[in-house]
Formats: C-alpha cells, sequence, structure tokens
C-alpha cells in the first residue's frame, strides 16, 4: 500500500529514535541542566511520544494526530525554559529536545507535501525564538541555522515524497496496463483458436455457396472484423485514461478500431503522437465522416482511411467508394439546420486549428482531414 512512500516513515522512524537518544546523552553529559528532574521527565515524554509514533504512522496520518505531534513537540521544546537557566543557554547548549523537534517536520512534510513542511518547520522556529528569548537570549544576534535546515528539511523532504508518490502511482499504474496487455494477448490466442477461425470458415464456404449463403458469409467476414479490431485495439478507457494523464496519444490507435469487412485502415509503422484532445477529436471526426459512408451509401460500400504525416501535419483522408455528394446537398443541409458534416467535421476541425476538404464525384467522395502536428509529436513519432 505504502511503497516507496513507506521508506520515508522508516527514515523518520529511526531519525525520531536516534534524536531521543542524542537526547538523553546531552541531558546527562551536563548533568541534568538546572533543573534534572523536570529534564527527565521531558525525556520520558519524548521517548513516550516516540513509541507512539512508531505504532500510529504511518497508517494514520489524520489530522488529529498531525497536530497532536506538532503541538507536544513544541511543548517539550517550551519545557527548556523549565530545565535549563539562562547560563546553560549562554554556554551554547542546545534546547533539550535537541534535533528530536525536526521529527513532526519531516512528518508533515512526507505526509502532507512541502508546504506542510514549511509550516510546521515555522511553527518549531517559533517555540524554538519564544524558548531563547524566555531564557534572555539577544535574538538580534542569534544564529539562524536551525530554523533555516527545518524549512530546508521540510520543502525538501515534501518535494521528494510527492515525487516517489507520483513515480509509485506511475509504476502501479505500468503494472495495470501490462497485467491487462497479458490477458488481452491470452484472449486474442483463445478466440484466433476458436471463434475468428469459425467466422473465417463460415465467409469462406458461403461465398462459394452462392445465394442466401453468400450473405451469410458477409456477415461472418464483418464480425471478424470486428473482433480483430477489438483484440487490437488499446485497453479501452483504462487506456484513454493513462493518455489523457499522458497528454499526448498515438493517432493510429484511436483509428484501428474503425476498420472491418468494408473499411480498410493504412497507416505508418511509427506513431503519429499529438495532443490527447486534439488525437480524439480527429478521431471522431473520421467516425463522423464513415458514419456518414453508412448512412448514405449502399450496404458493402467499401470505404478507406489513411493516415500519414505530411510537411508538419497529421492528414487523414477519408475515401468512399458511393455515388458521391450532389451538387449543392451540403449547402442545402446546413440551410435545413442538419449540421452533421459543417459541425462533426468541419466544425472539430476549425477548433483545433486545422482544416476538412471535401471532393466528391459520381465515382465516390474523399474527405481529407488536417491538423497541426505538434513538435513533441514529430519527436516522439519518429519522424522528422
Amino acid at each position: 500500500m505504502l511503497g516507496i512512500e513507506g521508506s520515508f516513515w522508516r527514515a523518520i522512524a529511526v531519525f525520531r529514535i536516534a534524536s531521543v537518544a542524542y537526547a538523553v546523552v546531552l541531558l546527562a553529559r551536563a548533568g541534568g541542566y538546572a533543573h534534572p528532574l523536570a529534564g527527565w521527565i521531558t525525556i520520558a515524554v519524548m521517548a513516550g511520544w516516540t513509541a507512539v509514533t512508531l505504532v500510529l504512522y504511518p497508517s494514520t496520518r489524520a489530522w488529529p494526530l498531525l497536530l497532536t505531534d506538532l503541538g507536544l513537540t513544541a511543548g517539550c521544546l517550551l519545557s527548556t525554559l523549565l530545565v535549563q537557566s539562562w547560563a546553560d543557554t549562554a554556554s551554547g547548549a542546545m534546547p533539550v529536545t535537541a534535533t528530536w523537534v525536526a521529527g513532526p517536520v519531516l512528518a508533515w512534510a512526507v505526509a502532507l507535501g512541502r508546504r506542510a513542511g514549511a509550516v510546521a518547520a515555522a511553527v518549531m522556529s517559533a517555540a524554538d525564538l519564544w524558548v531563547r528569548g524566555g531564557l534572555g537570549v539577544d535574538l538580534t544576534s542569534l544564529p539562524v541555522n536551525g530554523a533555516v535546515l527545518l524549512f530546508m528539511a521540510g520543502v525538501v523532504v515534501g518535494h521528494v515524497a510527492q515525487l516517489a508518490r507520483e513515480a509509485a502511482e506511475w509504476l502501479r499504474r505500468a503494472a495495470e496496463l501490462e497485467a491487462m496487455g497479458r490477458e488481452r494477448e491470452r484472449l486474442a490466442r483463445g478466440i484466433h483458436d476458436s471463434v475468428l477461425q469459425v467466422l473465417a470458415l463460415v465467409q469462406r464456404k458461403g461465398a462459394e455457396i452462392g445465394g442466401e449463403a453468400a450473405e451469410l458469409g458477409r456477415l461472418a467476414g464483418e464480425q471478424e472484423a470486428a473482433l480483430r479490431a477489438l483484440v487490437r485495439a488499446p485497453a479501452s478507457s483504462e487506456a484513454r485514461e493513462d493518455q489523457a494523464k499522458g497528454a499526448t496519444a498515438d493517432v493510429r490507435e484511436l483509428l484501428w478500431p474503425y476498420g472491418d469487412a468494408r473499411v480498410t485502415v493504412s497507416a505508418p509503422v511509427t506513431p503519429l503522437v499529438l495532443p490527447v484532445e486534439t488525437a480524439h477529436e480527429l478521431s471522431a471526426a473520421v467516425g463522423a465522416a464513415l458514419d456518414n459512408v453508412t448512412r448514405h451509401c449502399a450496404d458493402g460500400t467499401r470505404a478507406w482511411v489513411l493516415v500519414e504525416e505530411d510537411a508538419g501535419r497529421v492528414v487523414v483522408s477519408v475515401r468512399d467508394e458511393g455515388p458521391g455528394i450532389p451538387e449543392g446537398r451540403l449547402e442545402q443541409a446546413e440551410a435545413d439546420g442538419r449540421m452533421g458534416i459543417a459541425r462533426s467535421i468541419r466544425g472539430r476541425m476549425a477548433d483545433l486549428g486545422g482544416t476538412a476538404s471535401i471532393t466528391s464525384s459520381g465515382t465516390g467522395t474523399e474527405i481529407e482531414l488536417s491538423v497541426p502536428a505538434e513538435p513533441v509529436a514529430r519527436e516522439r513519432g519518429g519522424r522528422v
């Protein structure tokens, strides 16, 4: 559950234990300072709270625990007023808590991030200044090394802990995607060995027999192509979410699923990477163009989708062998309020800073979609 972050909490636990031991050594060497009983009581509280934090962190990281940790540590630091005299502090003695005061700063940083670590450092630094002022130390000449170190620890450790959490999340998602990929491969092998072979056999035999069997064979061929596209497609919403987080997507992976018995999709062997929103909008425009083929052309009309990169632009052409678009049909449809091509295709391309051109004749229609290829897309795609 904790993954990489767990190592931070183990390090904090070791630091707290070592700090208590260091405070014991300092107190013993100073002979208990001016008030030994108060000093040893403070040490006992520090040791007891250290044991509590070893049990509660990191499984419990709620605000009550974090606030209690900060408040109790500040209280132990303030107890220095009862343990030491002015002479002890003037001789350079550390507060009775010594380095133990950094414990809650580190805990806040790991649990809540660098800003929280800085806040905890500010609280502990203020308590330290209060103690030294209460013991009569001239604050204007007081070194600020301790406060600076606390702030640096809170900010740096908080930042590194956040990076560790992000890295752990990426590793988790990568493991999930790898597992899903293996499962798709297993299913693909099973489907290929059974369903796809049967559908291919039905298609072939139907074409040989002719008549109604030929129509059955054609339907079997369409289902075979659809299954093949499903097997090789990305892992649906999980893959799409991962692409969205990475802010880029390979256009080819979004266009492959359109391929079936009547639609042929052709693409380069190298990736064509675009910003994820651009890639999905381009794919949706292609889908709208293919829907028009289905609605306005005869059953079984063939269509071809070709995607390539040309002169810094990703270009997708959708061509069919239908009867074409009659002269004035698009203008009339737009005037009648039917905005399919105007919005689903041309509108999408305009929003992306791209273009959509339509060429039609009695032998078919070709829709060419073009969007700018981002520099990062060309670099990652391996094309210049």
